[in-house]
Order: structure tokens, then sequence, then C-alpha cells
């Protein structure tokens, strides 16, 4: 079986066909998955199509790019309904992306919302979904001044070296890996996966984004996983089952689900 941890079937690219996705994504062998909320919208996205799939689970947070203007009414919302459902599994996705000159909000701005973030999580002891861009020590800093090793969570879409793999690891956080490790130009991403122990990895489609190949620029979907785990078993040099196994069962327990 296979865990998407980090997903968003609430995109308006799925409303034509959401259902039949999911359903479908139940042939390829994924059983559950993560919705991973972004700005105010999605939160409510989220908590009504967790309740709508089985095998599906949310997470709550807001985007570094959606940080402009947020509020603590927003916080609050956030842990009333992460204290309040068991289905929300963790705070995310939340973090800084430096990515963009112009567009996203200040890095100050970023900076102070990751924080508050943070603190939420702690609030309402939870995991968290942490998105870093271009921001690759100002996230590591930050996540060690909250000490959120006590937290644990996932490095998501995971870009940075091996060497800041390893700290993370060490700090007991898991390390995402989606489509991108299959791309022609992920030698980095490669060189994470060969260094970092397959019990600290787990599988993410971020779809609709980040289609592995052979489905490049094609809307994505979990299904797709497949592929992933194929290419992280040519790279450990182990079997796909043994791949999806153990990332499984990694997702479990990221995400504190009892089976």
């Amino acid at each position: 079986m296979l865990f998407d941890t980090h997903c968003h079937y609430d995109d308006e690219r799925y409303d034509e066909d959401r259902d039949q996705v999911i359903s479908r994504i139940r042939e390829d062998g994924v059983s559950h998955f993560v919705n991973v909320s972004a700005d105010r919208s999605s939160l409510d996205a989220t908590l009504n199509l967790i309740e709508k799939y089985p095998g599906a689970f949310g997470a709550l947070g807001i985007h570094p790019s959606e940080t402009e203007g947020l509020t603590e009414d927003v916080m609050g919302y956030i842990a009333e309904k992460a204290l309040s459902n068991p289905k929300i599994v963790a705070i995310g996705e939340i973090g800084l992306d430096y990515h963009y000159e112009e567009g996203d909000p200040d890095p100050e701005t970023q900076k102070f919302w990751f924080r508050r973030q943070l603190d939420l999580a702690a609030e309402v002891n939870k995991p968290v979904i942490i998105h870093s861009r271009d921001a690759v020590q100002d996230t590591y800093d930050i996540l060690k001044e909250k000490h959120a090793e006590n937290l644990g969570g996932v490095i998501h879409c995971f870009s940075a070296s091996k060497e800041m793999a390893q700290r993370y690891v060490k700090s007991g956080f898991y390390i995402g890996v989606g489509g991108v490790v299959t791309f022609k130009n992920a030698k980095k991403l490669i060189e994470v996966v060969e260094t970092v122990p397959l019990e600290s990895i787990v599988l993410e489609t971020d779809c609709p984004y980040l289609a592995p190949v052979p489905h490049r620029g094609e809307r994505n979907h979990s299904g797709y996983l497949n592929f992933v785990a194929e290419k992280i078993a040519e790279i450990k040099g182990v079997n796909k089952e043994k791949v999806c196994e153990t990332t499984f069962l990694n997702a479990f327990r990221l995400y504190r689900i009892r089976r």
C-alpha cells in the first residue's frame, strides 16, 4: 500500500473529476493521503474533503506566500479545528519561500508567521509540514530556535543538500520525496535519497503539481507515487515493495495515526 503524505485535492484542477480521481488512486494502491491547506479558503475545503473520503486526513496551515494580511483570528480558527477534529494530523504547510523577489510577502512577514504557526503547532501538539524554498538556512535556524524537534514533522519537497538532510533526520524530521526525484536534473535529491535512511523518508506528490517522469508536466495524482517508489528503490538498491512498506509505516509515525 501507498500513503501520499502531501497533496492538494481541493485545488480547482480537480473540480470536474475529483471523485473519480480519488476513487482511481485506490486502484493504484494508495489507501491514505493527507490533504494540505495553503490559504484561508483551503482550510475549509480541506475540512470538507477529509470528511467525504475514507483514508483522507488533513493538515491546516498558511503557506508562506499567503501570509500577507494574516490575522490572529485565522490562527484561532486553525487551533480550534486542529483540537476538535481527529482527522487533522498536522499544521502545514508553513515555512519560508524566497523564490520570487516580487509577489511574495517580504521575508520578515514570512518569518513572523512561520514562528507564530510553529507556536500554534506546539499549542495543539501536532507535527509540522515545512515548506522551504530558497530559504534553507533561515528555515533551519527558526526550526532550531523554536525547538521544532519536539514536534516532529516533514521537510516537504526536500531541495537542500544531503548534509542538511542529515541534520534534519538527526532532529527527528522526515524527508518528503516526490516526483522531482525522477527528473533528469535531480542529482542533489538523488544524493539525499542515497544518504538518508529509508526509515526517514516519506512519499508525497504535492499534486496537482510536480508529476513524475514519464508524466512530467501533466496534472499529478497520488497514483503516480508508484513511479516515485520505483525510483527510490532503484537508488537504494532494494525492491519497490520494501520502499512502499517502509514509507507507508513512516507516514503513520510521522502523523501519529493509529493503524
